[in-house]
């Protein structure tokens, strides 16, 4: 079989998986061990055994709808590679947005309520070389992930995990505590993508209206930032005035809103009360 030839299979394979055909070229560079654009440059080599028995098994897997990070171990956020698995959710474009509004802001001190993978954390310190930072989960197995996060992007001096609900376990002050919290609410899950359960669900949701983690950061942020501090956090679709009210309810004045790639309010940055 030839490169041109697995990914005609991949397409067959996949042709009812949304994004089927990058996927299947996801895969097989990743079987290869080579970058996706040298596909069509060796379009005529030949695959091994082994290769073809593991490409196959990716494409069985991924047709029943397995996340492609999940089946190559990494995805890509803010122009790095990080390691994913059913530990954590997969880093998405729509993150993004908080790490250039967080990029605006003073860093120097930040913390990471529910790290998961470490992707808005480590992705800030990276791009901030003078700034510390901590990372909170309740999923030690998150915890170790973004350890190996920390390792892989040379921060893991810079980077401290804690296991902590909320901030139950959290000391110091901060400049800037950042968080993508669980936002999805209980009776929207039954009809999210396959994907999604294969992620750790309570990473998901809160098992009820969506909006129970803005009220435990909101209550407790301001506990934990130096004056002037700022608090920014993601937020899912038409959630933003519900976000917002939390934020004012809790003595939270000096708010605004950013938006995604698609133009839609996703992230609240909110300026200390104290």
């Amino acid at each position: 079989m030839t490169i041109t030839e697995a990914l005609a299979e991949g397409r067959a394979v996949l042709a009812d998986v949304p994004g089927g055909v990058r996927d299947a070229r996801w895969l097989l560079a990743a079987v290869l061990k080579i970058p996706r654009d040298r596909l069509t440059l060796e379009r005529d080599r030949s695959l091994s055994p082994s290769e073809e028995a593991a490409f196959r098994e990716m494409l069985a897997k991924r047709a029943d709808r397995v996340p492609v990070s999940h089946l190559t171990g990494s995805r890509d956020f803010y122009g790095r590679s990080f390691v994913v698995t059913r530990d954590v959710l997969d880093p998405r474009p729509e993150t993004e947005a908080l790490i250039s509004a967080a990029l605006e802001v003073p860093l120097v001190q930040v913390l990471d309520i529910g790290t998961g993978s470490g992707a808005i954390l480590l992705t800030l310190l990276a791009e901030r070389k003078d700034a510390t930072g901590v990372g909170t989960d309740i999923s030690i197995g998150a915890l170790a992930i973004a350890e190996e996060n920390a390792r892989r992007l040379a921060v893991a001096k810079r980077a401290r995990m804690v296991r902590s609900d909320w901030f139950s376990d959290v000391d110091d002050r901060y400049d800037l505590i950042v968080s993508n919290p669980p936002y999805i609410p209980a009776a929207e899950m039954a009809d999210l993508a396959p994907e999604l359960g294969h992620e750790p669900r309570m990473a998901l949701t809160d098992e009820g209206d969506g909006l129970a983690s803005y009220r435990a950061l909101f209550s407790g942020a301001s506990r934990h930032l130096a004056p002037g501090g700022r608090l920014i956090v993601e937020f899912g679709a038409g959630q933003g005035d519900d976000v917002a009210g939390i934020a004012r309810g809790e003595g939270w004045a000096d708010l605004e809103f950013r938006a995604d790639l698609d133009a839609r309010p996703r992230v609240l940055i909110a300026k200390s009360p104290l």
